[in-house]
C-alpha cells in the first residue's frame, strides 16, 4: 500500500487543525477544534500547554478517521505552529510548570525596556535580525524562570525544557525522544544567531538561559523522529512557523517573491535568498527554512489592522452584517468620494512605526455614505500593505514582482484587484488557500521523498485568479498622495505634509 498522503498540523492562536494532503498537494480532509486563552493580568495572554496538545491530538486523530485512510498510508507528519509562545516543562514528567505565553502578551515589556537601557539593542538585531519586544520568546522565558519557585535552578541543573509551539507538540509526538525546533521557529526567539545558525552565548548569559533547556535547531524538512499513530510509526519530517511555512506553501522559492497573509492583520514577507537583509526602517529579518542544503532569508512586516478593521465595521459601527458584505458595498461606487480611513487603532507599524498614532478618517461630506466608508475600509487595508510590500522591495534591492495571496481577506475580489492596481503589480490567488498547513505538509514530503524537488512543488502550486492591475499611474500616484496625508493627519499632523 503506497504512502501518498502527509498529515499537518496547523496549531494556531485560537485552534488547532489538522489537514490531510494527497500526493497531489490537494486537501482531502480537515478537522479544527477551537481552545480557551486566558487574560490573567491587562495585556497578558496565556494558554494551557496541555489543552494545545489535546485538541492538537484530537483533531489529528479525527481526520485521519474522517478520511478512512488509516495511518499505514501516511507518508509523514509536518508542524506548524503559532510563533513566539513560550512552553516551560519537566524533562522527567512532561508536565508545564507554568502556562503558554502567547505571543501577543505583553507582560516581559518592562524587561525589555531594561535590555534596551542596557543597550543590548544593536547587538540583538545584528545577531537575531529582530528588535526587542515583548513579542519574541526570549524574555518569555526569563519572565517563567523568575515567578516559578525554583524554576531557575532545576533549569541549571536540566530538569526543565524550553520550546514554541512546534518543539513542544514534537516532543509529546515522540514521546519524550525528540526535543528540536527548526531555523525558522528559532529565528524569533530573540535567542539565535540567524547568520551562524546557532544559540547566541551572549544572550544566553544576559539573560540567564541555560543552553540545556534549548531545543537542538534543525532544518525545517528533515525526520526528526517517530510519532506512533494506529499502530504504524509515522516520520515527523517538517517544521516551521506559520508565516515561513505560509511562504513555502505559496511556492516562494526565490528571491523577490513574496506573499501576504490577510488575516486580522496581515502578515508580509519577501524571499530575499541565501543571505540575510537587515532593514534599517523596523522590518524584520527572519530565516525562512533550510532546506536540500540550504539556508533561505526573508525580510518580515505587518500590518496591524486588516480584517479588524471589518470587524470594526459590523461590531461596533454596525455598517454590514458579514465581512463578505463588504465586497458588494464597495462596489457599489466607483471611489470612495475623496474619503480615507486610516484604521491606527493601536498605532503604525512599518514604515512609520508610531506608537501614539490614532485611526482617523478624512473627507467625509454630506455626500459620504456608508459605501464609501466600507470602501475606504478595503482600501485601507491595501494601502498598509502596499507600504509595507514597497519597503522591502527596497530594502532587499529587489524589484516586486508579484504577490501571492492567503487568508480571509484574500477572498475578496475588490480588495485584491485594488491592491494590485495600488502595487502596479500582479496579486495571485491559489486554488488552495490553505497555504500555511500545505507549507508544512510540503516541507515534510520533501524529508520522506514524496516529491522530489522545491521545482516539483512549485509545479503543484495551482494559480486561481491573477488580479492584473488596471489603474492608470498618474491615478494611483494621485491616491497614495491622499493616503500619506491622511496617515499624516493619523500621526498628528494636521497639515497633512
Amino acid at each position: 500500500m503506497k504512502k501518498k498522503f502527509v498529515l499537518a498540523l496547523d496549531q494556531g492562536t485560537t485552534s488547532s487543525r489538522a489537514i490531510l494532503f494527497d500526493g497531489e498537494g490537494r486537501v482531502v480532509g480537515s478537522a479544527q477544534k477551537a481552545f480557551r486563552q486566558s487574560y490573567p493580568s491587562p495585556g497578558w495572554v496565556e494558554q494551557d500547554p496541555m489543552e494545545i496538545w489535546a485538541t492538537q491530538s484530537g483533531v489529528m486523530t479525527e481526520v485521519i478517521e474522517r478520511a478512512g485512510l488509516g495511518t499505514a498510508r501516511l507518508a509523514a507528519i509536518g508542524i506548524t505552529n503559532q510563533r513566539e509562545t513560550t512552553v516551560i516543562w519537566e524533562k522527567g514528567t512532561g508536565t508545564p510548570i507554568y502556562p503558554a505565553i502567547v505571543w501577543q502578551s505583553r507582560q516581559t515589556s518592562e524587561l525589555c525596556e531594561t535590555l534596551k537601557s542596557d543597550g543590548l539593542a544593536a547587538h540583538i538585531h545584528r545577531v537575531t535580525g529582530l528588535v526587542i519586544d515583548a513579542y519574541f520568546s526570549a524574555t518569555k522565558i526569563r519572565w517563567i524562570l523568575d515567578h516559578v519557585p525554583g524554576a531557575q535552578e532545576r533549569a541549571e541543573r536540566g530538569e526543565l525544557l524550553f520550546g514554541t509551539v512546534d518543539t513542544w507538540l514534537l516532543w509529546k509526538l515522540t514521546a519524550g525522544r525528540c526535543h528540536a525546533t527548526d531555523y525558522s521557529n528559532a529565528s524569533r526567539t530573540m535567542l539565535f544567531d540567524i547568520t551562524r545558525l546557532e544559540w547566541d552565548p551572549v544572550l544566553l548569559e544576559r539573560l540567564r538561559i541555560p543552553r540545556a533547556m534549548l531545543p537542538d535547531v534543525r532544518t525545517s524538512s528533515e525526520v526528526y523522529g517517530l510519532a506512533r499513530l494506529g499502530g504504524h510509526d509515522v516520520p515527523v519530517a517538517g517544521i516551521a512557523g506559520d508565516q515561513q511555512a505560509a511562504l513555502f506553501g505559496q511556492a516562494c522559492y526565490s528571491s523577490g517573491m513574496a506573499k501576504n497573509t490577510y488575516g486580522t492583520g496581515a502578515f508580509l514577507l519577501q524571499h530575499t535568498g541565501g543571505h540575510p537583509v537587515f532593514s534599517e526602517n523596523g522590518l524584520l529579518t527572519t530565516l525562512a527554512w533550510g532546506v536540500e542544503g540550504t539556508v533561505d532569508y526573508a525580510l518580515e512586516g505587518s500590518v496591524f489592522v486588516a480584517g479588524a478593521v471589518v470587524q470594526w465595521l459590523r461590531d461596533e459601527l454596525g455598517l454590514i452584517r458579514d465581512a463578505a458584505d463588504t465586497e458588494y458595498f464597495a462596489g457599489k461606487v466607483p471611489d470612495t468620494n475623496g474619503v480615507y480611513l486610516v484604521p491606527a487603532f493601536t498605532g503604525l507599524g512599518a514604515p512609520y512605526w508610531d506608537m501614539y498614532a490614532r485611526g482617523i478618517l478624512t473627507g467625509i461630506t454630506r455626500g459620504t455614505n456608508r459605501d464609501h466608508l466600507v470602501r475606504a475600509a478595503l482600501e485601507a487595508v491595501a494601502y498598509q500593505s502596499a507600504d509595507v510590500l514597497r519597503l522591502m522591495a527596497d530594502e532587499a534591492g529587489a524589484p516586486l514582482r508579484e504577490v501571492r495571496v492567503d487568508g480571509g481577506a484574500g477572498a475578496n475580489n475588490f480588495l485584491m484587484q485594488f491592491q494590485a492596481d495600488v502595487l502596479g503589480v500582479p496579486v495571485l490567488r491559489p486554488e488552495i488557500t490553505e497555504t500555511t498547513a500545505r507549507g508544512a505538509a510540503c516541507l515534510a514530503g520533501l524529508a520522506v521523498g514524496l516529491w522530489k524537488n522545491r521545482t516539483e512543488l512549485a509545479a503543484l502550486w495551482r494559480l486561481e485568479r491573477c488580479f492584473e492591475p488596471q489603474m492608470e499611474p498618474a491615478h494611483r500616484q494621485a491616491l497614495l498622495e491622499g493616503w500619506r496625508q491622511a496617515v499624516a493627519r493619523a500621526r498628528g499632523n494636521p497639515s497633512g505634509a
